[in-house]
């Protein structure tokens, strides 16, 4: 199997996944993909939102088309990490520029200013925020 092909794989799993908690599921294929309320080309399935944590914590799948952005910003309160699941591209975190590539995690705490630029391919990563982004 392509390497290429693999990262798609490994996407396809995450998009088609699960929520497990105890008493109930919630299956990914049932939450829409909606569109990024600033950012052209990036789009959110929001797995859990504040709403069902008490606004403790969200986790959202983002996928950002090829070389699309997710430009400059800064959440005052959350503290936000990304798991990357497929593709690849550049995080700039604080001024550094981290290559992002499947398996790679990154922490961006509240009030530091970061970016997200897709490569050739688009980028899908895995957000989590603390406290809860929506």
């Amino acid at each position: 199997m392509e390497k290429a092909n693999l990262g798609n794989d490994i996407y396809e799993k995450f998009n088609e996944g699960e929520l497990r908690l105890s008493g109930k599921t919630v299956a990914f294929k049932g939450i829409a993909w909606s569109k990024h309320p600033t950012f052209e080309g990036v789009e959110l399935k929001h797995i859990i939102t504040a709403k069902d944590t008490g606004g403790t914590f969200s986790y959202h799948l983002v996928r950002i088309a090829p070389n699309k952005s997710i430009k400059t910003h800064i959440h005052e309160t959350q503290l936000e990490t990304h798991e990357v699941i497929a593709g690849s591209g550049i995080c700039t975190n604080d001024g550094a520029k981290l290559e992002y590539v499947p398996g790679v995690i990154s922490i961006m705490p509240a009030k530091v200013p970061h970016q997200v630029d897709a490569g050739d391919q688009g980028l899908y990563l895995f957000a989590k925020f603390m406290p809860a982004l929506c």
